[in-house]
């Protein structure tokens, strides 16, 4: 027998039996895609902010070329690239199942793109790449079924 107080709490969280239409109540992204959008977060600020120094002072970022265009071209990838990565990890924190698969394929062409950079900043490069494994592993392995 369940304590009616708890069983009172869980509800009003959106965490209790099923509703009216016999469906489990949703209560958000569970806590490995919640922590798969956080760094998916981190890491278009990451690059938001890495494509401004890039577009406006490509000078800074170092001295190696790119396998293609200039510092400032993939700048504008970075910057942009940058706010699809934060808008699909705010659609994970919404629990959009699109969110999943669109946060698999950015972060995907971000890890790409990353190696594309090595050349410019190794070890930056390499950070954001590990970042990206670790969102491809926790949208892949860890993404449990959520109730509709």
């Amino acid at each position: 027998m369940t304590d009616p107080r708890t069983q009172a709490t869980r509800t009003s969280m959106g965490v209790g039996d099923a509703g009216a239409s016999g469906t489990p109540a949703w209560s958000g992204p569970s806590g490995w895609v919640f922590f798969a959008s956080i760094i998916m977060f981190v890491v278009g600020m990451f690059n938001v902010i890495y494509g401004l120094a890039a577009i406006f002072k490509d000078e800074v970022l170092g001295s190696g070329g790119i396998i293609v265009w200039d510092v400032s071209s993939w700048g504008w990838i970075h910057f942009i690239l940058g706010i699809v990565l934060i808008l699909t990890a705010l659609g994970l924190w919404a629990g959009q199942e699109w969110a999943r698969w669109a946060g698999l394929v950015f972060v995907t062409l971000n890890a790409i793109e990353m190696a594309a950079y090595l050349t410019v900043n190794p070890f930056w490069s390499f950070l954001i790449i590990t970042l990206d494994i670790i969102i491809i592993y926790q949208l892949t392995v860890r993404w449990e079924q959520q109730p509709a």
